[in-house]
């Protein structure tokens, strides 16, 4: 026998929640039991009509089930879901398949074996903000489960569980860096930049290490950006540049950008060869890597290549760009982070208004 019931919670910021939960008994025991939540009590109640109207129809066994192992097999064999995920997290994902979590069935994953997996994992040195891309991953592969691989995974639980993890502090969001490079930090990362292209091996190609540095720092661009910008792309006479793809949490592709080559950036294009459609045909490992070695050559700590972009994003506001300009240039649809550079670097500026 099927049946629902409707919780109702209320969110720090006032909103309501609904919590439907859709339970199964034979002979007096819970056989199943599944939930979702809900903004509107209305969606909630016709969800619970719709589930347990399908689990009396049909069963609870109307799809098969898997170990989670066996599921994250099957996701990465899928070339269509594994080819369009990104290194950082197909290396989690793998990296959980020789996790305990991955012996129990899709189907049967309750909070209790996610509390213990992240116990695990904090036990093994991990940090809270590192396990959680082991639980937002987790839920990503488990979410494509029914409708890609007709497989039931209960991927709802990690509603519940997430906020009794955050609670346990044992899983938590990475700190936002602050780190800029210092004047004589970039002086010396030219210098280090500068010796390495000049000293290529023979049939290496030559990468123009300090042109890209520059042209990093000037258009607050990511390093995969700059290495996929093409000469079709190029408005020489408004001095702008379409970046393709731009990085945006909810849009994957097709966020294509005309961003403004400001202050000399438009300059180093233009000294670029024209041999390839792409204006910086180099691999952005491969200037990565040639930053890192630098930087590491020369004891330099606690810099990342991504942190140029902060860099750069800080001088456009040093130049007094206001923030929706800067996010014209660094491609921000969230201006809450770029508020937060413009507060890291002006807090000062208030004692100067007071004078006013």
């Amino acid at each position: 026998m099927a049946s629902f019931s409707i919780q109702t919670r209320t969110l720090a910021s006032g909103e309501a929640r609904f919590k439907t939960t859709v339970v199964v008994k034979k002979n007096g025991s819970i056989i199943h039991r599944e939930a979702k939540t809900f903004k509107k009590k209305e969606l909630a109640r016709t969800w619970g009509k719709n589930k347990t109207a399908e689990l009396e129809e049909f069963g609870v066994n109307k799809h098969k089930t898997c170990s989670i192992g066996q599921l994250i097999d099957t996701f990465i064999d899928d070339r269509f879901l594994w080819d369009g995920t990104g290194r950082t997290k197909q290396y989690v994902i793998k990296m959980l398949r020789d996790c305990d979590i991955a012996n129990i069935q899709s189907d049967s994953l309750k909070t209790s074996d996610i509390i213990e997996h992240c116990k695990n994992r904090l036990s093994a040195g991990a940090k809270p903000q590192t396990i959680y891309h082991d639980i937002a991953y987790l839920r990503s592969v488990m979410k494509k489960a029914l409708p890609v691989f007709d497989i039931k995974a209960n991927f709802e639980i990690f509603e519940e569980a997430v906020p009794v993890l955050i609670d346990m502090k044992l899983v938590g969001k990475s700190n936002k860096r602050t780190r800029r490079p210092t004047t004589d930090e970039i002086e010396r990362l030219k210098e280090g930049l500068l010796k390495r292209q000049n000293t290529r091996a023979n049939g290496q190609i030559r990468i123009p290490f300090i042109d890209i540095l520059d042209f990093s720092i000037l258009t607050c661009m990511r390093i995969g950006e700059v290495c996929a910008l093409r000469w079709d792309d190029l408005n020489e006479g408004h001095k702008t540049i379409t970046v393709r793809d731009r990085k945006d949490p909810r849009k994957k592709e097709g966020n294509h950008m005309i961003v403004p080559l400001l202050a000399g950036s438009f300059d180093i294009i233009i000294q670029q060869e024209k041999s390839n459609a792409l204006i910086f045909p180099y691999n952005s490992r491969s200037v990565t890597a040639g930053f890192q070695r630098v930087r590491n050559e020369l004891g330099i700590e606690d810099l990342r290549y991504h942190d140029l972009r902060r860099e750069g994003a800080s001088q456009l506001f040093e130049k007094g760009y206001s923030i929706e300009e800067v996010a014209q240039v660094t491609g921000h649809r969230n201006l809450n982070i770029l508020w937060q550079v413009y507060t890291q670097l002006f807090p000062h500026k208030l004692h100067e208004k007071f004078k006013e």
